[in-house]
């Protein structure tokens, strides 16, 4: 088993991940070495790490500076899935399918990818700390036997994704996305390329302005609600670690889109800004 593709720290069996997998996560957010910084413009910055080349395999981080946003207020838009469907415009489907422990959960996330790519799909054991005014949320595939691959949608593998929140103020803070994902299949260059030097910056811009509003919605929709910080509130039925498995990408059906050329209509920026009412 090849060591980037057995999920956490090189692990050959689900678990919860603990403190050193939270500090491990934290230094490779906090890291430079071996990144390169593809993009870097107002407020918003991009590097990459190039795993497999050939594969387009490759590491994704992105930090963002926001102001006006407390790091709690970011945390909550992070876990507040039904806040999620109304402003995350790539998703399809999203779901949470069962609760491990009170900082675990595994869930379910569909997205859009630019055309004329398949979609894809994860489903994932996520975990959460919060230390003082700083926050992580990450996650990795796993495998549930109710949730097996779908026809319609190419099962891509988290081999570790997740959030470093920082707080830098009162009402300010630090957002580092980190990502090692495997899109499953031969990607062409121009999606890496992409994805570094567009689609992250826009997603992280997305994300900052769904903060700015959050707040507001909260208000009307369950404002006492959030189980991420009080798992009592926690309508999530109970899950067994031994009901779900490592998900390992070579298991999965490669798919060869490597030839394909980006589409012309997803080529211009588009303007797709939602509507958060």
């Amino acid at each position: 088993m090849s060591g980037h593709d057995s999920g956490m720290s090189g692990r050959d069996s689900v678990q919860i991940p603990d403190d050193r997998d939270f500090g491990a996560f934290r230094a490779q957010c906090e890291s430079e070495r071996g990144w390169s910084l593809t993009y870097s413009k107002g407020g918003v910055a991009v590097w990459v790490q190039l795993l497999e080349p050939e594969r387009a395999l490759h590491k994704i981080k992105c930090r963002m500076e926001c102001r006006d946003v407390p790091a709690e207020t970011l945390y909550d838009v992070l876990h507040d899935i039904e806040y999620r469907k109304k402003w995350d415009t790539n998703v399809i489907e999203t779901f949470d399918i069962g609760r491990l422990t009170a900082n675990s959960d595994v869930g379910y996330y569909a997205w859009r990818c630019p055309k004329p790519l398949k979609n894809r799909d994860v489903v994932t054991l996520r975990s959460w700390l919060p230390m003082g005014s700083d926050y992580i949320i990450m996650n990795y595939s796993v495998k549930h036997p109710k949730y097996p691959p779908r026809k319609d949608m190419v099962r891509a593998v988290s081999i570790q994704t997740g959030y470093l929140i920082e707080g830098t103020g009162a009402k300010s803070c630090t957002i580092t996305y980190l990502a090692q994902v495997d899109p499953k299949g031969s990607l062409p260059k121009w999606v890496v390329n992409k994805s570094s030097q567009f689609l992250a910056p826009k997603a992280m811009k997305k994300m900052y302005k769904a903060c700015l509003k959050y707040p507001e919605w909260k208000q009307k929709h369950d404002p006492h609600f959030k189980p991420w910080l009080f798992p009592e509130q926690s309508r999530l039925p109970a899950l067994a670690l031994s009901e779900l498995s490592l998900q390992h990408a070579d298991s999965l059906e490669n798919i060869d889109e490597s030839s394909l050329a980006e589409s012309k209509e997803d080529r211009g920026e588009g303007s797709d800004e939602d509507s958060l009412t």
